[in-house]
This record gives structure tokens, sequence and C-alpha cells, in this order.
């Protein structure tokens, strides 16, 4: 029996989650590791003779020794359950901070597989299938990623099912000062402080809309360390508020880029009093980012802290972005770096305030441009002209127009095509790579994908349904409808931009 690495690969991302636990004691094959927030994070095989799924994933990953290739019990070598392998001075706090770490994987992460055959070449498969992977769910491989800060509240929850009482607590605490120590951090014990003495006083409105940024401590999106806003006025005049925020981490990774340490932050409020004073002060406002990541540092923040996120009107400057100047797609794009030098805007990038106040320039440069956007919910726009800045960056980005682009063809959108999320592309399938064509099921997906921007947050990826004939995603049509308003009638135009990146965009009937 032959088996595909793009095939192995569907198969291991569409397979249920299960405790660590239920991994068969009797298979081998290939596996992930699930994180506790959900996500694969590592791809490994059973490649050694008279290895099962249970002895590497339940006995190995999750109970072995952590800094080897044992990736639960290194990923998770953190705050209370860390421990120092082979270090006689904590050997007994260290077995105790073990055993948490044990009951916490078994109960908060997982574990998928797909059983192979003795016979199959299990190695060489593996090795075929990190190589097709998304990045995210090889993260682990190879140690590429940090070890996780303290998911706080889920350790508690094992520590209240363990039943464990003062003795082990005093044991896990010291554990987990030790780990500061060693690590050079410091305690991430909460702060005593009247936080109307460390909070500044958000600005009083009223406003039109606000922007918002944050800057986090690492790859985790709840470590805020900094949020920004910029409020905008009635008469386009802004007006910014920001605050350093504790996010009670160890890791600090982004330090460089934004220069904010576990110093800078000493003494400032945690996010719970930060997000008490937004929640309200925001209510009932438009408040922008510039991509999503703000909007999924807030809610992940706040599942933390187990509160509600706030239920603001969250908008894309991004997307507003790419509605007025659509010529700067794939000539530096949106980011606002590029937006930086082709608007002339005067900011520092990587500080929360500025890049919130950089955020709301480019939705009020918008308004001046026009093109048809609705910006904000009050119907007043700024008055005064096109700043003679914003002209010449506009023209210059028009000259360099749509270079390099080749139209592939049209399609003409049927209700049927609507209904159903799909664009047929009969008319020109032909010129597609041929290694980006699969079969007629997700069993026998192409090894290649292409990227399709359709003028959303991010393009999609997606192989070609050989056999349908369209895009096997259909989330890629669904989004690029709802993006649009599309009706029947209109047309979907499909661009080349480079080999296997596409656009996808509207034409009005």
């Amino acid at each position: 029996m032959e088996f595909s690495a793009p095939n192995l690969l569907a198969q291991l991302l569409a397979a249920p989650h299960r405790h660590t636990c239920e991994a068969p004691k009797d298979a081998r094959g290939l596996y992930g590791l699930v994180d506790h927030l959900g996500y694969l994070r590592y791809i490994g095989s059973t490649k050694s003779p008279g290895q099962t799924f249970y002895s590497r994933i339940h006995q190995k990953h999750r109970s072995g020794s952590e800094h080897l290739s044992h990736y639960f019990s290194t990923m998770y070598n953190t705050g209370r359950m860390w421990r120092q392998r082979l270090d006689r001075a904590t050997e007994a706090d260290g077995g105790i901070a073990k055993k948490l770490r044990n009951a916490f994987v078994a109960r908060h992460c997982r574990a998928v597989w797909v059983v192979l055959p003795d016979t199959a070449d299990i190695g060489r498969l593996e090795a075929e299938v990190i190589a097709i992977a998304p990045a995210e769910t090889t993260a682990w491989n190879g140690h590429k990623t940090a070890v996780y800060d303290e998911p706080v509240d889920l350790v508690d929850e094992t520590i209240r099912h363990l039943g464990w009482g003062e003795r082990e607590m005093a044991a896990l605490e010291r554990q987990r000062q030790h780990s500061l120590a060693l690590s050079g951090g410091v305690a991430n014990a909460r702060a005593t402080y009247a936080p109307e003495a460390h909070l500044p006083s958000f600005p009083k409105g009223p406003f039109r809309f606000v922007a918002l940024d944050v800057e986090t401590a690492n790859n985790d999106r709840g470590s805020i360390c900094q949020i920004g806003v910029a409020c905008v006025r009635h008469d386009s005049s802004i007006v910014s508020w920001k605050t350093y925020v504790d996010p009670q981490v160890q890791e600090w990774r982004f330090t460089d880029l934004h220069g904010i340490s576990a110093h800078t932050v000493a003494g400032a409020p945690v996010f719970t009093e930060v997000i008490a004073v937004l929640r309200e002060a925001l209510q009932g406002l438009t408040v922008y980012q510039h991509s999503s990541f703000d909007c999924g540092s807030i809610t992940a923040a706040c599942q933390q802290i187990r509160v509600s996120p706030p239920a603001w009107n969250w908008r894309d400057s991004v997307q507003i972005a790419r509605k007025a100047w659509p010529e700067l797609q794939g000539n530096g794009g949106y980011g606002l770096a590029n937006l930086k030098s082709v608007l002339s805007l005067n900011f520092v990038h990587h500080d929360a305030g500025e890049d919130a106040r950089a955020a709301a320039q480019i939705v009020l440069l918008a308004e001046q441009v026009g093109r048809g956007l609705t910006i904000s919910t009050s119907p007043r726009l700024p008055s005064g002209p096109v700043s003679v800045r914003l002209a010449v960056a506009h023209a210059s980005a028009l000259a360099r127009g749509r270079a390099g682009t080749h139209v592939l063809g049209e399609v003409e959108i049927t209700q049927a095509n609507v209904d159903n999320s799909h664009i047929y592309l009969r008319g020109f399938f032909d010129q597609f790579p041929s290694d980006a064509i699969g079969g007629s099921n997700k069993a026998s997906i192409a090894p290649r994908q292409v990227s399709v921007d359709y003028g959303g947050d991010a393009p999609v990826m997606t192989d070609l349904d050989g056999s349908k004939k369209f895009f096997r995603n259909r989330s890629l049509a669904r989004e690029f409808f709802m993006f649009h308003s599309v009706r029947a009638g209109d047309f979907a135009v499909l661009e080349r931009l480079a080999p296997y990146q596409y656009r996808l965009r509207l034409r009005r009937s």
C-alpha cells in the first residue's frame, strides 16, 4: 500500500484530539502533539522498532525528562512545573513539580495519530510530512519555540484536582522562584499599588472612532506589555493614551523589537486593571486595529483572566488601506512600515501609542481619498483639502500600477455559486501549475498549494480540485463573496501575481 505525504498530513490535521493516555499501545505510525490552547505544535513518528504510540506520547513526551526530545516535558518546564534535572539541591521539590507537570499535560494537552503498518517506511514518511506541513504545526520540532509561560489558571485547576496541600504548594513556589532566578527574570508576583495612581486618565470624548495597538512580551498573544489608544475627535484631531502593562511572564522575546522589558513594567498595572478602564471608555465606539493581531491579543488576555472580551466594534485599518490604495498590493503592501513611507507618516514603530496614532491617521487619509469608503459610524467627514504629501504618494503608487500581474480570466458569478461557496475556473484551469491540482476529495490534495489574496485580512492557502475545477478551500469563495458583498451577475477576476500567488478581485456587473 502506498502512502502519500499530503494524504497523511490531511489525516493528522483532521484527526480528533485525544488524551495522551488514549494513545494505542499496539500500533505505530505518525502522530502530533497538541498544546493546552488546542493547537497542533509537533509532528513525529514511532519509527524505532518496538515503539508504540502510547510509549512515545504518554510515557516519553509527557513524562520523560525535560531538555531532551520529550516535547511536552520540555515545553511545559516552566513556573511551578519547572525542575532542573539532576540537581540534588532541588531534587525533592523538583520531583513534586514534575508530578504536577505530568498531571497538567495529561489533563490539558492532547495528541493525534495516524496508524501505519510496520512494513511502511515510517521515518521517510515522517520527513516528507514535516517538509510540507504548515510552520505552526511543527513549531516545537527541533526546539524552535521557546518554553511556554506558565498557564496559571490551568495549573491551579490541576493542583486542585490533585488535592495538594500546603507542603506541595510551598515546594512548587520554591521551584518557581528557582526558575526565575536562573532565567534572570523577575518574580511575577502581583504588585500592590493603587491602580488609579499608575493608570493615566483616559481622555474625555466625544470621539468619532479610536485606534488601538498592543505590544506583547513574547509569542503568546495574551502577554500584553503595552497598550496605546488614539482617540479621533469630530474635528479629526487625535489625542493619544497609552500605558505599560505588567504581563506577569518570565519570557521576554521581543524586548529588542520594542525596548520593553520586565524592568520597564515593574510596578505597572496588570491587564485586569487596564481592561476595566478600556471596557468602559471604548464602549459603543468603532475600534480600529492594524490587522487582526490586536483584537486577538485582547481576547487572549481576557481568556487568561477568565473574563469575557469587550464587545467592541472592531474594524481593520489594513482593509481600509486596501480599498483606498489598491495599487499598493504587491508594491510594498499595507504594513505600517510601508505605509509610513508611502504616506509620509511620522511615528515611532513598535510603540503602542505611536502605532495606534498611525492607524488612526491612515483611516483619516483614506477618508480623504474617498473611493466610496465608509469609515466610521459618524457621517461627518474631516474638512480641508487632500494633503499634498498624500496626493504625491498616491500618484507615485498609481504610477507603479499593477506591474507584473497577469489576468488569467474572469467568471460571472451565479446565485448557485454564492449559495454553495464556489467559483468555477473551467475557462482557464489549464493555466494553474499541475502540482497544485489534486483529486476530487481531501484525501487526494495536491503536493503544492497556491496563495489567493481576496482582499481580506490575509491570503487563503488552497490547492485546486481537478475534478470540479475550483479552489478546494471553499472558505476562499465564501469570504470573497461576503467581503465584497457579491451579487449574482457580478464578475470574479483572477490575476496571477507570481508563481503560486494569485489575486481574486471583483468587477461589478
